[in-house]
Order: structure tokens, then sequence, then C-alpha cells
């Protein structure tokens, strides 16, 4: 029988990893578990996204990832993510033993290479490493030790069976009088535990950007009631409530103004710096912050539907989803510890059957050991994602998934929809050709055109109307579609629209106008003819204002290297009069809304890897088809739902600041896996061959962890 149970998707907090290693062996361990559709573990994140059926049993889930070594619980959506906590929690942790352990191993490297050799040397060596390698090495050998009884391995193992080979061969040397390597155990625990405390502070500076955006928000809302206002905690807020927003103070919660003007600086949800204004009716969004005057809002969205945690889940799924690059590190990681630890013993046998000392055979397998600890490699995507993401945030750029970063760097073309896209979407009474009096032209017109309902309608009467004619009555009032409209004014049937309507409405249209008509069209105005009484009196135009950074943005694509292509609905010689104004390569004029998919599939037809910038609304099959699709939108849902990116402030400008993070962050991905890689394959060999004492070897394997977060970190300033 087919199962007819919804997936859904739940996030688990995994407490326990250590490496891309444990993070792949939890992912296979959930993912083999009934009713489990699809698994997501990220390592930086310390979190689990799971695809499961409604009746699958979260508590067997937990139990499973107990048995090998971890665990996990379930994340809880309206409060801050443990994992802050958590993250502070383990850096004070890890400083802590740090601090111990050097204090500790620097006395034990003393007797070790200073003091006289004796045998009350030895024991005191014994004595103080034995607090670092069991207490401050806890935490390697209890997770090694439960990955140990369920086959598994991780890089702990790695750390535990090198300090532990290192102070097992000591206790023996103890005995036989043979040199003790007491130090080599302790140092190795001390080097590794400072380099976790720095990864740790490394990576709570990564997820800073995502903890900003979870105290944007108010705590507080001023509720207005038939008694006056109340203060009350935003979580109480609930939709319908009245909020008084005063000057100066953030908006509690997404809502609709119902008295009051004022200005609002939304630079927090949109990167946009430059305050928005807002009148009565107009949307608010929660976090924003009021400018001027006192606001009456309405509550619309409240707790996990606002804007703000649209958001702050977009970015949180973005870190929580892998590139496909991950993928393969994920694999490589599965596979390594095992080889390693074979290439280990397969060192220290070769170095016994060369006649070596075991001493040395002894160090050179724990020197394999422990610089082949893949940690690395388990930080060189998630964290590069982590940053980038959240840097996107800041900026007004919403990532919705890891792999947006890989596609971008294979972006050939990047096609634009033209209204609300490079032009504001308002349009404006542009110019007027006429034979008779203006002020009666413009009076015949601008009445039928109010009349006819027509978004073009209105941009020409409100255009009229602002020079101070007043508008008729019509009468019989028509908008006929995709050609014009038509109505009674002061007992004359005006027509207004294409040569074509007047011609079929039994009006001539002389030459004069004809070729008024093309000159408008070709300096990107909207252009039709008027007349009434048998013939045409004039023609009128309007026009969408192109946004300011219109052109510098197509400038800046082509300066990386991308063509530009121009998808719109208007005629084509106002579509190449508007194409030719920015600059773009290519126009596709003369699209249905429906057919500009149809577009990028063409593009793609020549071969061609296509990036499609729409508002996210009427292009939304577009951007679908598209190989990477970035939603214009001003904050609205069906906008955040559109692309596999939102450019939040609606500004053209951040295609390219899109485009560059994403490129960046990818770059900052191949970087760290391609230092990391080279560290483990070059690395593994010296040790193998004695030339890497096992100390070095600790600081060196610490080193390239933390260089690893700190090279993501640099994604933390990109402007």
């Amino acid at each position: 029988m087919t199962d007819t149970r919804t997936p859904s998707s739940v996030t688990f907090d995994v407490e326990g990893m250590t490496c891309a290693a444990c993070a792949a062996r939890v992912e296979r361990v959930l993912g083999k578990q009934e009713g489990v559709d699809a698994v997501v573990v990220n390592y930086a994140t310390a979190r689990a996204q799971v695809r499961i059926t409604d009746a699958t049993d979260l508590g067997m889930l937990q139990a499973a990832v107990d048995k090998i070594g971890y665990s996990i619980t379930p994340a809880t959506a309206d409060e801050q993510p443990p994992i802050f906590e958590r993250q502070l929690a383990e850096e004070r942790e890890q400083w802590q033993r740090f601090r111990v352990a050097a204090v500790l191993s620097a006395i034990v490297m003393f007797l070790a290479m200073v003091a006289p050799v004796g045998t009350w040397n030895t024991a005191l060596q014994a004595v103080l490493s034995t607090p670092v390698i069991f207490w401050a090495g806890a935490q390697f050998h209890r997770v090694a030790w439960k990955q140990l009884r369920s086959f598994g391995a991780s890089m702990d193992t790695l750390i535990s069976l090198g300090t532990l080979s290192a102070y097992g061969y000591s206790l023996w040397a103890l005995g036989t009088g043979d040199h003790p390597y007491f130090e080599t155990g302790a140092v190795i625990i001390t080097l590794i535990i400072l380099g976790r405390a720095f990864e740790a502070r490394a990576k709570g500076r990564a997820t800073n950007a995502l903890r900003s955006l979870l105290e944007l928000g108010a705590d507080r809302a001023t509720i207005l009631t038939e008694s006056g206002t109340r203060l009350i905690p935003i979580r109480d807020v609930l939709p319908g409530d009245r909020m008084v927003v005063d000057p100066g103070m953030k908006v509690p919660t997404d809502g609709r103004i119902l008295q009051g003007e004022s200005s609002l600086d939304e630079s927090m949800l949109t990167g946009e710096s430059r305050p928005v204004d807002k009148t009565v009716g107009d949307e608010v969004f929660g976090a924003t912050v009021n400018q001027h005057r006192r606001l009456i809002v309405e509550a619309t969205r409240v707790g996990s539907d606002t804007m703000l945690s649209q958001i702050i889940r977009m970015v949180e799924d973005a870190q929580a989803t892998k590139a496909p690059v991950q993928r393969l590190v994920d694999r490589i990681s599965s596979v390594f510890v095992p080889v390693v630890i074979l290439i280990a013993l397969v060192t220290t046998g070769v170095w016994l059957a060369l006649g070596n000392p075991f001493e040395e055979a002894i160090r050179s397998g724990i020197a394999v050991l422990i610089i082949a600890c893949p940690c690395a490699l388990g930080l060189a995507t998630p964290t590069a994602i982590l940053v980038g993401s959240a840097r996107g945030a800041e900026l007004g750029v919403l990532f919705k998934g890891a792999e947006v970063f890989e596609r971008s760097r294979t972006i050939d073309v990047v096609a634009f929809d033209k209204t609300g896209t490079l032009t504001s979407g308002v349009m404006t009474l542009a110019a007027f050709d006429t034979a008779i009096d203006e002020s009666e032209f413009l009076y015949r017109v601008g009445s039928v055109e109010a009349a006819s309902g027509h978004p073009i309608g209105k941009a020409v009467a409100l255009g009229v109307e602002e020079r101070n004619i007043e508008l008729a009555e019509v009468a019989d009032a028509e908008a006929i579609a995709g050609m014009g409209a038509v109505g009674t004014v002061d007992g004359s049937r005006v027509v207004v629209g294409k040569t074509k309507l007047l011609a079929d409405q039994g009006l001539a249209v002389a030459d004069r106008w004809i070729d008024r008509l093309a000159e408008m069209e070709r300096s990107g105005t909207t252009a039709f003819v008027a007349g009434w009484d048998g013939e045409a009196k004039g023609v009128i135009g309007v026009s969408d204002t192109i946004r300011p950074t219109a052109a510098a943005t197509v400038a800046d694509l082509h300066g990386l290297g991308l063509k530009t292509v121009l998808v719109t609905g208007d005629n084509r010689r106002t579509a190449e009069a508007v194409a030719d104004s920015l600059g773009i390569d290519r126009v596709e004029a003369e699209v249905l809304p429906g057919d500009k998919a149809d577009v990028v599939r063409g593009l793609q037809h020549e071969g061609l890897t296509v990036a499609f910038v729409g508002d996210g609304i009427n292009d939304a099959p577009a951007l679908t088809a598209a190989d990477l699709g970035l939603a214009i939108g001003t904050g609205t849902g069906v906008a955040i739902d559109a692309g596999d990116i939102v450019l939040m402030n609606g500004d053209p400008a951040t295609t390219t600041t899109a485009v560059r993070l994403a490129r960046r962050t990818f770059g900052t991905i191949r970087g760290n896996l391609f230092w990391a890689f080279l560290y483990n394959t070059a690395a593994i060999p010296v040790a193998a061959i004695g030339l890497l004492d096992p100390m070095i070897a600790a600081g060196a394997m610490a080193f390239s962890s933390v260089s690893v977060v700190l090279n993501s970190l640099r994604l933390r300033t990109f402007d």
C-alpha cells in the first residue's frame, strides 16, 4: 500500500560532533531510520534538518544517535537557537581546560628537557601528565570510546589513539628505564584544546550576524486599549491588536498603519539606508524603526510569521543545506579516519621491520594519527556558507540554499524583467503632442483614461489632474484589452489607444501622428494615439522611470564578464530604447508574462547558463526556469517564495552584490578545501617517514582548523 503520510521537517540541535566525519556518521545513522525521508547535518552550526513522516518516533531517532556517541534534541523555533549558548559554553570550557593543561604540560616539558634525569623525574612527569591526558583530554577519549563500541571512528579517535599510545608507551618505559614521552601526549592534548578554543571563538564570531538578526526585534509592545495603553511582552501580541509606535521606537511586529504618517528605517531588513515614507494603509515590518511621528499600527503577522522571522529562517536554512562540493567532502571524511589508522599501523610496522627503535616507530605512527585529523576539511564548506549567508542578510541579499553559491560561478548571462526591476514600476505622463488646444486634448483623453481603470490610464489621468485640469464624467466607458479605451465625453466618442483601434472605430490617423508615435517609442516612451469626431487629434505617452542604479548595475555585470538581456512586454522600439540607454546587450520584446520562462529556456538551449532577475510575482515561472533566480522584492511573501536569491531592497544594484558575494563565498570554499586537502595529503607522508614530531603535528593540525575558520570570516568584510 502506498504511504500517504506527508513528510515534515524537524530541526535538531546536535551535541558531540567534532569533525565532518562525525556529521557524516550522524547523517548516515538518521538516514537509515524508519520514516526518515532526508537528512542534512551541518557540522558548523551543530544542527540537523530531518524530513520525516508524521508517524515517525522522534525518541527512536534520538536513541539511534545516542547509541553512536552523540545526542540530538529538537530545536525550538520561537526561541534563540541554543547554538549560541553552546558555543559560549564550549569556548569557556575549552579555555579552562587549556589553562590547566598548559601549566601542567609546561612543567612536564621542563622536566623532560631541562631537569636532571632520574626515576623521580619520570614519575613526576607521569603524575602531572595524567590529568592532562585523562581530564583535559577526556572529551576526545569519551567520544572515541562510544564510537568504538559502535565500530565507528572520527578525528577524536585519532587524537585518543595517538595520545594514549604515547602515554601507555611512557608508562612502559617508566618500568624498563627507556626514554618516556609523557610530554608528547600532554603537549598534543594542550595544543589541540588550544585550537578548539580558538575554533569555538571563531565559530561564535561567524554566527554573530545571525545572532544580531535575532536581537533586532522589539522585546515589548505598547497596545492601545479602550482604557488607555498597556505595555506587554512581544510574545503576547495578537493579530488585530493596535500598537502605538512612538518616534525612535521599533515597530513590534508586522502590521498596517491605521493612523499617522512617518518615515521608517528598514535597513535591518532590506540593507537600504534611506528611510521609507509610510502613511495610512501602508504595511510596516517588525524591527524597523519609526523616525518622526507617532503611528498607530494594527498587528497583522506575529511570532514566526513575521518578515524578520522569515528572513532568519531563510538564513538558517541556507546555512543548514549543503553545497554539492560538500557532499564529496563528506564521502571522503567518512572513510578518511579508518584509512589513516591503517596508515599509522603500517607506518609503525614498517619502521619496526626496518630495524628502527620501538620508540621511533611509535612516534611516527602517532604523528600520522595526529596530523591527519580531518577537522579542517569538515569546517571548509559550512563555515564559509555560514558567514557568507549571514553577511548577505546584512546587505539585503537572502540566499535560499548552499547550492546557490556554487551555481553563481557558472552564470553566463543575466536576463532582466523591465517593469519593477530596472524601472520603478510606476507609470507617469511623459509627453504629448496635439494640433488642438492642449487643455481640451488633455481634458478629453484624461477623462476616458480615468474611466478605463487601466494602470496606464490612471497614470495619464493623474498627470492631467496635476496640471489642474478637472476631468469629466464619461459615458459608455470601456477598456479594450491590449488595444486601448473608448468613452463618450461631452457628446463626442473619444478613442485612445493603438492606431488599429482608431482605424477600427472609423477614425483617420494622419502620417504626422504615426511618425510622432514612432519617435516617442524610440525614446523609450509607451505612446498611443487619441482622437474623436472622425480623426486623430494627437498622441500621448507614458513612461516608467528607470531606476538610478540600473545603468551602473548593467556595467558592473559586464565587468564580471556577464552578458545582459532585457525581457519585456513592451514593443520593440521602446524596449530597444531602454536597452540602449542602459547598455544591455540583447532585447526580447513583446513577451507576455507567461512566455518569459520560454525566453529563459531559449537562452539555455543556446548553451547559456541563465540568471533571471524579476519582481518575484509575475515573473515566478521565469525565476523557476532559470539556472539562478533572483527575486527583487520589497518583503512580500510572494517575493520570498520566488527565486533562489531574494533581493530585499528592490534595488537592481543588489544583483551585482548578490553575484559577487555568492562567487566570493564559493571561492572561499574552494580555497579552504584546497589548503585542507593539500595539508592532509602532504603532511601524512612527511609524518610517516619520521620527519614530523607529534607535538609539531598537533600544533599544525590545530592551526589548520583555525585558519580555515579565519579565512571564512574574511567574508564578514565583504562590501
